[in-house]
Order: C-alpha cells, then structure tokens, then sequence
C-alpha cells in the first residue's frame, strides 16, 4: 500500500459469535483487514472458513443468532460496529455497501417486472420520480448487459435466463450509487463461459462507477483475472493477505499452498485432482495453537500449542505461520505449485491455439 492509498473501511481484531442450542460458535475469531479505496479484494477459502459472516457484518445483516463479540468495524467515520438495529443500518445497508448474492432468484420478486424492481430502488436511494427511475432502470439494464432493454422492462425473472438474472441483480446494486460491492460467489451457479462474462462485467463497472468491490470465493482461479489483493481465510481467521501475484506466484501459509494445488487447471489430462485431507476443526471448540495443524503435512511440534502470530513478508504481504520463523526449518512449496506462472503461461497458449482452432475465445488467467 502506498502513502497515498485510502483505507475505505477498517476492521480491527473482530469476532462474530452465534447462539446454537445453548452453545456458542466462534465464527470470526479476532479478524483485522483493511479495504483500500476502488480496490478489488478477493476472500478466498473453503465453504464455512467464514467469508460471507465476515461480510454480512459489514451491512449488519448477521443472523437473529449472531453477534460481534469483540472488536470494530470502522467505515468512512462511522463504527458499524456500534450499530444493533435496522434503522441504524439506513444510509449504510444497499446506499453505500451493497451485496450481490449467489442466486439472482432469491434476491429477485418473482411477481414482480424486472424493470420495476430496479425503479423501485432507484426512487428510494436516488430521490428520482418513477418517468426518471424508469429511464434510468432502462440504461443500467443496457449497461449490464441485457439486449433491447427498454422491450424487456415488463418481464419478469422466470422469462430471464441464470446469466442475465444476475446482470440483473448487478444492475440493482448499482441503482443504489454504493461505494462498496460485496460480490458473494456471485458467478457459482452459472457456466463457466457466463461466469467469464459476468466477471469482466463487474470489472468494467468498477472502472467506470470507481467503487470498491470485494468478492468472496471458494475458488482461486475465479478471482485471478479481477483481483487486487487475496485474504485467505481458514477456520474464521484471515491466515495470509497479499497482492495477487504474491498470493499465487510467492504463497507462504501452507493452507495457501493447498488451495492453489487443488486448482482444477493443474490437475494432469485424466488424472486426479488435489484435495487437501481431513476436514477443518470445529469452531464450537477452542483451536489450540495453528488451527490448520492436523492437515498440515509440514506442521511442527509448536503449531499444535502455540498459535503463530502474523509475519511479515513484505509491505503488502503477511501470513500466520510458525514456517516464517527465523528458528523454523527451510520447506519449500510443493512441486505441484512451483514455476505458477510459467505453467499458467503454457495453459494460456495451449487455450489459445485451441481456441483459435476452434474459433473461439479465449478465458484465461492472467
């Protein structure tokens, strides 16, 4: 980060909670992270690490159950954290954070016109009459992508195909100006040649609407076209943040290591694909030292008593690992992984001369 970068939003030793039959579960356990202005961060990690909790408290929309029980969430002067009810939220929630979500259709009024649901949004956050919300419903659908917007106003979700319900939600989003977007696994459901163009979509809007987007994926792969900078989280903790090419071509946390091995682009034609082993630790528990020891095959006697704290690797990069200890013994990341960058070289122009062949296009990482 440089002097003059802007920290849009500040998160400081944070914990989430939530109340399951008379126990507690230490989803967020003692998170800080900072969001630099029109920057796009990716939150990466397997299923229940807690990317999406970390970011429903962002917009205050944690479950009835759930609740910060340490630290602070600090957002343009105002601690979100300190915010316990929905009209607190007003001017916050949608206005200034918005949150794109997996699937359009929960997120979309099946008895309610495409066009519509975007006006609606744009009288409430923007102040416009319904002729100007209309107008401007109708441009944002043609700017996300929908063909002949102005003919496809009056239809509704179930006469939209998976790709274009999502423009849609985009769209939505965009209706409320905000300055934060929260992408969660936006594209998950959808193909994979849809996905390509929803990503590059949200990549073009950033430029020309100058917001901050963080996208929450359990997949690398996805986000390494788009992304600025990748915090990987493991078991409610951020366990190492850098830039794009720190986190894929210098990764140091071995959970890191693993993800990156189990991209579907490195498995050999016809061979299997890399799974890490075993399964992350319960979070009703306390984690005793580093809580991804038991499927660490570098782990060290310490890493089962002692949590690591957060090392340094350079500026803009940071990992919590006892193997960035002076005292700890030299590993090198697996062979697997080693020489990314060439290998994603190969993979680009064996998929270009496909693609050629095939008188395709190309979606490659970059």
């Amino acid at each position: 980060m440089t002097e003059t970068t802007k920290n849009i939003l500040d998160v400081k030793d944070l914990s989430v909670g939530f109340q399951v039959r008379g126990r507690q579960l230490k989803a967020i356990r003692n998170v800080s992270l900072q969001l630099h202005d029109q920057e796009t961060l990716a939150i990466v990690g397997e299923s229940g690490s807690g990317k999406s909790v970390l970011t429903k408290t962002f917009t205050g929309m944690l479950e009835s159950n759930g609740a910060i029980t340490h630290g602070t969430i600090d957002y343009d002067g105002k601690r979100l954290s300190d915010l316990k009810k929905d009209k607190e939220w007003i001017g916050i929630r949608g206005k200034e954070i918005a949150t794109i979500f997996q699937d359009p259709m929960t997120s979309l009024d099946p008895i309610k016109t495409i066009g519509s649901q975007i006006a609606e949004v744009v009288v409430k956050h923007q102040k416009k009459s319904k002729a100007e919300a209309k107008k401007i419903a109708i441009d944002l659908m043609a700017r996300t992508g929908i063909p002949n917007a102005a003919a496809r106003y009056n239809e509704y979700p179930f006469e939209y195909s998976g790709g274009m319900r999502q423009r849609i939600v985009i769209a939505i989003a965009l209706a409320c100006h905000p300055k934060v977007l929260i992408c969660d696994e936006p594209t998950t459901a959808l193909d994979v040649t849809i996905q390509a163009q929803i990503l590059e979509l949200i990549k073009e809007l950033q430029k020309e609407y100058k917001f901050t987007t963080i996208f929450i994926t359990h997949d690398l792969g996805v986000v390494a076209s788009i992304a600025d900078r990748i915090a990987v989280m493991y078991s409610g903790e951020i366990i190492e943040v850098g830039t794009c090419d720190e986190i894929f071509y210098n990764p140091r946390h071995p959970y890191t290591w693993s993800l990156l091995s189990s991209l579907p682009q490195l498995a050999a034609r016809g061979g299997e694909l890399y799974s890490i082993p075993g399964t992350p630790p319960s979070l009703y528990k306390d984690i005793k030292g580093d809580a991804f020891a038991p499927r660490n095959p570098y782990a060290m006697k310490i890493d089962f008593e002692e949590e690591p704290p957060m090392f340094k690797v350079s500026d803009t990069h940071y990992a919590k690992t006892w193997l960035l200890d002076p005292r700890a013994p030299k590993v090198d990341k697996p062979s697997l992984i080693q020489d990314l960058h060439k290998r994603f070289l190969e993979m680009q122009d064996q998929q270009s001369t496909m693609d050629f062949e095939m008188g395709g296009d190309a979606v490659v990482i970059k």
